[in-house]
């Protein structure tokens, strides 16, 4: 007998004969190879997240981690109808327990790395981004999203407690109620809604969404690159600190840049009127 249980949520489990792209993400430079565009590649499964995705996934943020030339990193989905559903859950059906285990830990790898990596990277939501997929947009700096974006957890629903980050940033970026709400129903929210309660910073149509994010990326690459990841972990370490040890953090970082070449020249272009030339970060 079939339900509509699953109606509001607007996907299904993949064809399972539909045939794999090439590679499930894609990695792209632009500006002088000064931004990483990486995508979500499987667009006929919604971007769903396979074992194979999320390995690639580690390794090209991995491999842009090492890059000096890149200063900013997009994430995306390919197709204009989802970010990514999340796990893929019919190769989960036949998964034995320690297959999925396995899979898990894989997953953790990948949002840690997605997390931790030191250069700005944010999401480009095009669509349906659920579970998964709406906790990888979440391991990201920010978010932008396409008018025609959902952000839903519908892991309750499955039998499953949200396990990708979504109870950790979700009530510090909607508050713990509506975080709970999301959680505990399973109901997506809009992109309108997501914008309202602050967990996507702009809202594009779908056609301009990659041309909005080209935009925001090269205004973070045109400026210091050190400056930038410096400030970016003042934020991430000073979060959740009392405010005394937030401040030190943040003066730390302020020091370390005010003796650094990107000063000097940041103020001589300010001075004499022009652009100024950033080298590549120092690691």
């Amino acid at each position: 007998m079939s339900t509509d249980r699953w109606k509001k949520l607007d996907f299904a489990p993949p064809d399972a004969e539909a045939e794999e792209p090439e590679s499930p993400v894609l990695l792209d430079y632009l500006k002088d190879d000064q931004i990483a565009l990486i995508t979500l590649n499987r667009p006929h499964a919604d971007n769903a997240i396979s074992t194979e995705m999320g390995v690639r996934l580690t390794e090209i943020v991995e491999t842009v981690a090492v890059q000096t030339r890149v200063r900013v990193v997009i994430l995306t989905g390919a197709g204009d109808r989802a970010f990514s559903v999340g796990s893929d859950l019919r190769e989960r059906k036949s998964m034995t327990k320690e297959g999925w285990l396995r899979q898990r830990q894989a997953f953790d790898h990948t949002l840690y790395t997605v997390r931790q990596l030191r250069k700005p990277l944010f999401a480009a939501v095009n669509g349906i981004a659920y579970g998964g997929g709406c906790e990888l947009a979440q391991s990201c700096d920010f978010i932008i999203a396409s008018e025609n974006a959902t952000f839903g957890q519908p892991e309750a629903m499955l039998g499953l407690s949200a396990g990708g980050g979504s109870p950790v940033f979700l009530p510090r970026r909607v508050g713990t109620g509506m975080a709970l709400q999301m959680l505990m129903t399973g109901d997506p929210i809009t992109a309108a809604e997501a914008y309202r309660l602050g967990l996507v910073n702009e809202i594009h149509s779908p056609h301009e969404l990659a041309d909005a994010a080209e935009r925001i990326a090269e205004k973070i690459a045109g400026n210091s690159p050190t400056a930038v990841q410096a400030v970016k972990r003042a934020v991430q370490l000073g979060e959740g600190q009392p405010i005394e040890e937030a401040i030190a953090i943040m003066m730390d970082a302020h020091w370390r840049s005010a003796i650094h070449p990107d000063r000097i020249e940041g103020i001589g272009a300010f001075n004499d009127d022009r652009d100024p030339v950033f080298l590549d970060a120092d690691f």
